[in-house]
């Protein structure tokens, strides 16, 4: 476990502490969020934490590495309008309380750090992936991912609803922070806490099912992001007869890794859809490392030279390794492309 700092030290510390902070700026959202505002489908908490959580975590990144180009969701334009000053207020307010204080100006600065374009090294940050889950009070994850000259290098990826003891999913608990360094393993640890150390993370492996009986599916809550009557189809047809597990986010890679699922498919909803590099890249790196593969549909390893989108790819597969020859064969009989 120590060489696991040996080559990235301080980004792997920076990414860590500034995902631990991203996440309490969110759980403190999340536990505000009333079924009033549920019901009249008011987005303003998660837009809220989206825009702190890349604001806390790009103002780190800069801090250390202010020659690293950092390619995230969002940007500020709309914080900046004049009717939108108390919503900017709001953003400020959960910065500060944990303990992140700025003016309006530089609040907006921070967030907008996140507009780089790729480069031969940069990171990727999505402040809140799945959106739904965190309104439902279920899953969703912070992801950061290091990307040096197409290979992702770093992963942290905080899944604050994901139990950090997976023996019983229903306990509560700390949530789960994956990361991982390319070449020495995953690795996972409690999203809580201000200081890192290498022992207080344990080791994470796929799961080493070789049969489809013994198998289980994750995919997409939403059926808008990938086709679950597709899934069905290639489930029945590889011979999965386990219930799907369906959660938001990247914590699907999540549960991959620590081998609670052995199959995750983000298949095309359309033909011209590109996946952004911020929905995939944490999670990418950490079942990789966990010692699964992750392609895109047609086999082809995913290509982070393109900028923003997975633009040479179609869909994303994931698996424990064993299974994944199995699975694109389905795929491609099934005429996913």
């Amino acid at each position: 476990m120590d060489d696991i700092m040996d080559d990235f030290t301080r980004e792997l510390s920076i990414a860590i502490s500034s995902v631990r902070t991203a996440a309490r700026i969110c759980q403190t959202v999340q536990r505000q969020i009333t079924p009033e505002a549920l019901e009249k489908k008011d987005q303003s908490p998660v837009t809220i934490a989206d825009f702190a959580s890349q604001a806390a975590v790009c103002k780190a990144l800069a801090e250390v590495f202010p020659n690293d180009p950092i390619v995230g969701e969002e940007d500020s334009a709309e914080l900046r309008a004049s009717d939108q000053s108390e919503f900017l207020a709001r953003v400020q307010q959960e910065l500060a309380a944990v303990g992140i204080e700025g003016n309006a100006d530089a609040v907006c600065s921070w967030i907008d750090l996140g507009n780089g374009s790729a480069a031969d090294r940069f990171w990727t940050l999505d402040p809140i992936d799945g959106t739904k889950g965190f309104l439902r009070g279920q899953q969703y994850a912070i992801s950061l991912a290091l990307i040096v000259n197409g290979q992702i290098s770093v992963a942290a990826l905080g899944c604050p609803n994901l139990p950090l003891d997976n023996s019983n999913s229903e306990e509560e608990g700390p949530g789960s922070l994956l990361f991982a360094v390319r070449g020495e393993g995953a690795f996972v640890t409690s999203i809580e806490g201000h200081t890192f150390s290498p022992d207080d993370a344990t080791a994470i492996r796929v799961s080493p099912a070789s049969t489809w009986p013994e198998a289980r599916l994750c995919e997409s809550v939403e059926s808008g992001h990938s086709s679950h009557s597709r899934s069905a189809q290639i489930a029945e047809s590889l011979g999965i007869v386990k219930p799907p597990v369906r959660l938001d986010s990247q914590a699907k890679y999540a549960v991959v890794a620590r081998g609670e699922a052995d199959v995750y498919l983000r298949l095309p909803t359309r033909k011209d859809y590109r996946e952004k590099i911020w929905d995939h890249a944490g999670g990418v790196l950490v079942v990789q490392e966990a010692g699964g593969i992750v392609t895109d549909v047609t086999g082809k390893p995913l290509d982070f030279t393109h900028g923003a989108e997975l633009a040479v790819n179609h869909g994303v597969a994931v698996s424990n390794g064993l299974l994944h020859a199995q699975v694109i064969d389905a795929l491609r009989d099934a005429g996913v492309e």
